[in-house]
């Protein structure tokens, strides 16, 4: 079931509900309504994945959003979302106040969590934070320009420069850089600033299905194609089509890509002929496309068409001083009023962030759900200042174990918690610092390891986004 709200003129946004609780909907519904928005209500995630589908990208400008639902759970459609490269906020409002289920659905990305039963003001204020965060990502602001580095001046030089061109540009960088920030900054510089720009993460895409997503089908093209559908190109036309991590692409996938970019047209699937479209491509990718050519994997002449324009954005570990501001621009948006403590700031400079960004967004994200108050803590943060697996190599209590027990001296026997907090090290090491494959090698459960790190005073590195 969907409902839909009346269209007002002076409403400049539209919220998607997705609750099976019909006293909560229209509650939910009323809270919008007097922050100014206009609402699409759905009972079930089928019939939300039906609105999303038939809005298309960009309708909603933000979605509240239950996780007990008939037919599933909702962190499935904001899996969903994310791994399509949908970027519309997202406030989960539950009836479930497990601490795990929220930092879960941070996590996911969730924007916000709420447990039920929540104030008006307090819903109201979370939708006009995600809608205000969003608006400002995506309509120009940007931390790296409040507090640039000198790493990433000639970044953004670069960037405005290649604005003004149609070539096709290739950001490369490691995961979680601001690949995607990058491609919509070149977007809205350039003469398709007022167009559409479409993302998609090439790397989620279903391996059976990329071809329909990119280029669309025609109906009857295929087994429950009941009607055309366009493609991503088809959206992005007379604009930009991101395509991020596109070295995941299949290789009959790549011939197509390659088609589009160097004849403009599309061939949707059961379609009678071409169709032309004008769409500049921004392409992004964290592997070393120039050996995936050389290994076969991927086309030699799709790499140069789009190696025209590379840009390649530095990790943030070589852009420390943008840490502090990129720390409270993220806790301002997941934590209304949010501030971070000198020790907090400098615990987060200290971290070397193989995540980048996004890890460091989802370090506060979790800061936010466990802080006490509005103020982040240094302790908030469990970052892996005390392990990773070049440090946890050395084991020698382990060693020492291993060894005949006759040639140790009396002051040199290790403790149990000496040999415990050895053998934990030598499980993450083995797992590669995953803590759920660590607590299931060890036989314990995740809370119990969990415990016994803090006990030891060890942590872990924030899983990555």
């Amino acid at each position: 079931m969907s409902v839909k709200s009346e269209p007002s003129a002076d409403r400049a946004f539209r919220v998607l509900i997705v609750d099976d609780d019909p006293v909560q909907r229209r509650l939910s519904e009323a809270h919008v309504a007097r922050a100014g928005g206009l609402t699409d209500a759905a009972a079930s995630l089928q019939a939300a994945r039906a609105l999303l589908r038939e809005g298309g990208g960009g309708r909603f400008a933000a979605v509240l959003l239950d996780l007990g639902l008939p037919d599933g759970d909702g962190l499935d459609l904001l899996r969903q979302l994310r791994g399509a490269g949908d970027s519309v906020p997202v406030v989960v409002q539950t009836g479930e106040g497990r601490l795990d289920r929220a930092v879960e659905a941070m996590r996911a990305g969730a924007t916000d969590f709420l447990v039920k039963p929540v104030s008006p003001a307090r819903v109201r204020a979370a939708i006009e934070a995600a809608i205000r965060a969003q608006a400002e990502r995506d309509g120009g602001a940007d931390v790296p320009e409040m507090a640039p580095s000198p790493a990433m001046r000639p970044v953004l030089d670069a960037a405005d420069r290649v604005s003004r061109s149609m070539v096709p540009v290739l950001v490369l960088g490691e995961t979680g850089v601001g690949k995607e920030w990058l491609a919509r900054r070149i977007a809205r510089a350039s003469a398709r600033a007022s167009k559409p720009f479409v993302a998609v993460n090439c790397g989620a895409l279903p391996r059976d299905l990329s071809e329909s997503i990119l280029f669309g089908f025609e109906r009857g093209a295929f087994t429950g194609a009941e009607r055309s559908r366009p493609g991503k190109f088809a959206q992005a036309d007379g604009g930009t089509l991101f395509l991020d991590e596109v070295g995941e692409l299949a290789p009959e996938t790549q011939v197509k890509l390659l088609r589009a970019l160097q004849e403009g047209e599309i061939d949707p699937i059961g379609s009678t002929g071409p169709v032309r479209v004008d769409v500049r491509v921004i392409a992004a990718t964290h592997r070393d496309l120039g050996a995936d050519v050389a290994a076969g994997r991927f086309r030699e002449d799709l790499f140069y068409r789009l190696h025209v324009f590379p840009i390649s954005i530095p990790p943030l570990r070589e852009r420390r001083e943008e840490i502090a501001a990129l720390a409270r621009r993220f806790a301002a948006e997941h934590l209304p009023g949010a501030d971070l403590t000198p020790a907090a700031l400098a615990r987060l400079e200290r971290h070397g962030w193989p995540g980048n960004i996004r890890e460091l967004e989802n370090a506060i994200r979790r800061a936010a759900v466990m802080a006490d108050g509005a103020v982040l803590q240094a302790e908030d943060f469990e970052l892996a200042d005390s392990w990773s697996p070049e440090k946890a190599k050395p084991l020698s209590v382990v060693a020492d174990i291993a060894s005949p027990m006759e040639e140790t001296a009396d002051e040199d026997f290790p403790t149990l918690a000496q040999v415990e907090r050895a053998h934990i090290l030598r499980a993450l090491q083995h797992c590669e610092g995953q803590p759920t494959k660590a607590a299931r090698l060890l036989r314990i459960g995740r809370t119990t390891l969990y415990r016994k790190l803090k006990e030891y005073g060890l942590s872990l590195p924030e899983s990555p986004a």
